[in-house]
């Protein structure tokens, strides 16, 4: 590696949401993570304002999109991966656990069209993986926990670790979906923790608890075993455990859960337009059997 990578990050607040455009200065490649394609729940209208922004980004910075980087299927916010895809050519990588998720889903929407084996995406990387774009290294650290496909990326002295911790005074991902683990977690958690302590560590999401007036989502390693609320130093797997059964059973589902791993297990594709040419979503009901 032969200089520090450049950071660019795109913080949307409407889903909490930080997606990183991160560059080799050397050769101008760069790599998009996490994007967000803009999505209004109510009407149904579908946007790429904040995609455009990171593209808009790179092209002013000079800088080539060669690859986009997923961490996991989220399910709070839709991926613009395919769109950016479709305007940079670059391909779309993920953890190969994604087919777990695929596995978990797919039948509960009745998707005939999801693949089941990660086929919407461009690779699928495993634990260990280390791959390139220009004259960086990234090397997969397979972090599941939050879902069974999370993964994390150490470029350099930088990590980006998805949805497993968020800033110290905030704590760590919610454990609860179908997939999840809190043990599993944890121990996800002590392995980020086990970098270097200068390692830094970048989030993709911040929720801006009480007490703290500005959003952030840099921190290092050093910082996140000192103060993390719910897994500093000196917690134990059983405490954490406990503690993240108890929190998770009083979260309600993501707003936007139904319609993001829809659309993100398909790598960020729309589900295809209908004989009337329109696309849909699917809403599973839950109903008691004496309705009509």
């Amino acid at each position: 590696m032969s200089s520090q990578i450049q950071i660019r990050a795109f913080f949307d607040e409407s889903t909490n949401t930080i997606s990183y455009l991160v560059a080799d200065p050397c050769t101008k490649q760069a790599l998009v993570i996490d994007p967000v394609l803009d999505f209004d729940y109510e009407s149904g209208r579908v946007t790429a304002a904040s995609a455009d922004r990171i593209l808009e980004a790179a092209r002013t910075a000079g800088w080539e999109i060669a690859l986009i980087l997923e961490t996991h299927i989220h399910a709070d916010h839709l991926s613009a991966a395919s769109y950016i895809k479709q305007q940079t050519r670059a391909p779309i990588g993920i953890g190969e656990h994604v087919q777990d998720v695929q596995a978990i889903f797919a039948p509960r929407f009745n998707l005939s069209d999801v693949s089941r084996d990660g086929a919407e995406f461009d690779h699928l990387w495993r634990d260990g993986d280390r791959f390139s774009f220009g004259n960086q290294f990234v090397d997969v650290m397979h972090t599941p926990g939050h879902t069974p496909a999370c993964v994390s990326y150490r470029i350099g002295d930088a990590v980006f670790v998805g949805d497993t911790l968020f800033m110290p005074d905030y704590g760590t991902a919610r454990a609860d979906f179908p997939g999840g683990s809190a043990p599993a977690l944890y121990q996800s958690i002590q392995r980020l923790l086990a970098l270097p302590p200068e390692t830094r560590m970048f989030l993709c999401h911040d929720y801006l608890p009480e007490g703290r007036r500005q959003y952030t989502w840099e921190t290092t390693v050093a910082e996140q075993r000192l103060c993390n609320v719910h897994v500093h130093d000196g917690v134990t797997q059983t405490e954490f455990v406990a503690m993240r059964r108890k929190r998770d059973a009083s979260l309600s589902a993501p707003a936007l859960l139904l319609p993001s791993i829809q659309v993100n297990m398909r790598a960020g594709r729309l589900p295809k337009a209908e004989s009337n040419g329109t696309r849909y979503l699917k809403v599973p009901l839950t109903a008691n059997a004496d309705l009509p």
